[in-house]
């Protein structure tokens, strides 16, 4: 979900390393308040113009404490990780997915599962799925970011093609659809590797790990059968192996260089812009017979730093901001871009989502949505991407390329559970 959350916000992912310094963004009775209570709340820099000021004044409208706003350019990953080792840890944080393996195994991240409580019920299954480690929750969902294809029903129309429901049939309407100036399908200038290579897993109807976390689910006919599809899709010219920008970007879409485009739900308000109601949206098809529609999803959830100067206050303002608050969680995904509210019952207050193409995308997470398993760690994903090039770019044998990944997940499995 790397890509996901990376392009959180934005067109593109940040690319900035500038130092990140405190907003001051505080309680404008701070001076007058006495013992009041100061608590620190880091966020990584979101792409839209406006987050930065409405989460500002969402601290400053708190009224139990002095709530300290750190806006937090770079890589925030790395950022967060170094500072959570120090003694001046930040009271409030959001954490990709709700927190990582090594954050919730090395006690950095306060067990919120009682903080929750039943209200964990009005939050999309599917992230709450995901937030969930061993029956407990460290982090409470902000908002929903996921990914998804787009299309044009006027030219599947035209070309006498109805809208693909498995991933034959999006082959065969991309070569359908596609002209002499614009391909038929784009996710990248990578050929679309990078972006799809665990949605392969998910679409071709299996999961990353089984139950115990013990083993890989996905290393069979099924899944080396979608690789060779995609790998045949790639190679009879149905792909777009360069455009003008990135998939993460609308332009390659909006300048008509691809009839499918993989992209993420962020760029539904300048597809829409270019094409009015003439924009579809579709979940990545079933591959194979034993195959589902699939999309990845990302979301941040705000954590309380086990290590804080104040728990039970950090406890306190994220279940009033990221529980309570639900005006202002409307706000935070709908006003400055085109995110998901956390909250099922929220998603029809969210403009960009009461209807059309967003209202479809949103049913899509509820209904298909997937993100890496917590314990599919970095060393897992490398070698599997690298396996995945091999096999479309260069031909390789599935079955063989994947065979060695079978022992490396185990031993690495393995060593995370120690």
């Amino acid at each position: 979900m790397a890509a996901t959350l990376a392009a959180c916000g934005q067109n593109n992912p940040l690319e900035s390393t500038s130092s990140s310094s405190p907003t001051g963004a505080t309680n404008p009775d701070a001076s007058t308040t006495g013992d009041m209570v100061d608590l620190s709340q880091w966020y990584h820099e979101y792409g839209e113009e406006g987050v930065k000021e409405a989460v500002e004044r969402f601290a400053a409208e708190y009224e139990a404490a002095n709530v300290t706003v750190k806006w937090t350019p770079g890589d925030y990953g790395s950022i967060l990780a170094a500072q959570l080792l120090t003694d001046d840890v930040p009271d409030v944080f959001e954490a990709e997915q709700g927190g990582s393996l090594e954050q919730i195994r090395s006690g950095q991240l306060e067990d919120l599962t009682e903080l929750i409580g039943d209200a964990k019920d009005e939050f999309n299954q599917s992230v709450m799925k995901r937030f969930t480690y061993e029956g407990k929750i460290h982090g409470i969902p902000q908002t929903i970011d996921m990914q998804l294809l787009y299309y044009r029903p006027s030219l599947l129309e035209a070309a006498g093609v109805e809208v693909p429901t498995t991933f034959e049939e999006l082959v065969a309407a991309a070569n359908a659809v596609k002209t002499s100036s614009m391909g038929g399908f784009f996710a990248g200038n990578d050929g679309g590797i990078a972006v799809l290579g665990t949605l392969f897993i998910w679409a071709s109807g299996h999961e990353q790990l089984n139950d115990d976390r013990t083993e890989a689910t996905f290393l069979n006919d099924d899944f080396y059968q979608s690789l060779v599809a995609y790998r045949d899709f790639s190679k009879s010219g149905g792909v777009v192996q360069s455009a003008s920008a990135e998939w993460y970007s609308p332009d390659a879409f909006v300048n008509e260089e691809a009839a499918f485009q993989w992209g993420g739900l962020w760029s539904l308000p300048a597809i829409t812009e270019a094409f009015g109601d003439d924009v579809g949206v579709m979940a990545f098809p079933a591959m194979g017979a034993k195959g589902r529609p699939a999309v990845p999803f990302g979301a941040f959830g705000s954590c309380v730093a086990a290590k804080g100067k104040n728990v039970d206050a950090s406890k306190d303002f994220v279940k009033w901001l990221w529980i309570e608050q639900e005006d202002k969680q409307v706000e935070f995904s709908d006003a400055f871009g085109t995110h998901i509210p956390a909250k099922d019952a929220l998603v029809p207050k969210a403009t960009k989502l009461s209807s059309g193409p967003g209202a479809e995308a949103a049913k899509f997470v509820a209904d298909s949505g997937f993100a890496n398993d917590i314990m599919w760690s970095g060393s897992i994903g490398d070698k599997y991407n690298a396996a995945v090039s091999n096999v479309i770019k260069n031909n390789a044998d599935p079955a063989a390329e994947f065979e060695p990944l079978k022992e490396l997940i185990k031993s690495e499995l393995e060593k995370l559970k120690g």
